[in-house]
């Protein structure tokens, strides 16, 4: 999967949203190319320099809200595995050497479309592999996002500013 970016958005706005979301985009100069989605209220972007691109978004968010319409969430993707425990797994241990023995970091998780297991099951084993004990959820140094859609989970290691939601 070549997605960069997924964006959540009222599914019942998604023309506007999307007119938004290319609003904001020009605005600080990117060229999205939308990807086939098949769930509603998710767009899949394919876009290069994914994470300089939040954090420019997230500047423009504190200055004027507006812009963004109803979209709501701007979440870079790193990886893309399927979301058999076991992958995700994999995925997430494959960052942990760039989390300091001493930085705090922090996982968040979203699932969508997927029902194998509850989320504090899922929370646990995914967790469970970090080995680095300075868990911090309010102010993380990195985040270890997790973005379950279905069959596919997209991973990456964030610093604050790379995660956009919009108030």
């Amino acid at each position: 999967m070549n997605v960069k970016l997924i964006v959540t958005y009222d599914p019942a706005h998604q023309k506007s949203c999307e007119e938004s979301l290319r609003n904001v985009m020009g605005a600080v100069g990117a060229k999205p190319k939308f990807l086939k989605s098949k769930y509603s209220g998710i767009f899949l972007i394919e876009l290069p320099g994914v994470k300089e691109v939040v954090k420019k978004l997230t500047a423009l968010n504190k200055k004027d809200q507006e812009i963004f319409g109803k979209t709501h969430r701007y979440i870079p993707v790193d990886k893309w595995v399927s979301s058999k425990v076991s992958d995700m797994q994999k995925a997430v241990k494959s960052f942990v050497p760039k989390i300091g023995e001493n930085e705090k970091w922090k996982m968040d998780l979203e699932k969508r479309h997927y029902h194998k297991l509850e989320y504090n099951e899922l929370i646990v084993k995914l967790t469970e592999i970090v080995d680095r004990r300075e868990i911090d959820l309010k102010k993380p140094k990195k985040i270890i996002k997790v973005e379950i859609i279905g069959t596919n989970a997209g991973i990456s290691l964030l610093e604050p500013g790379e995660l956009l939601a919009v108030s």
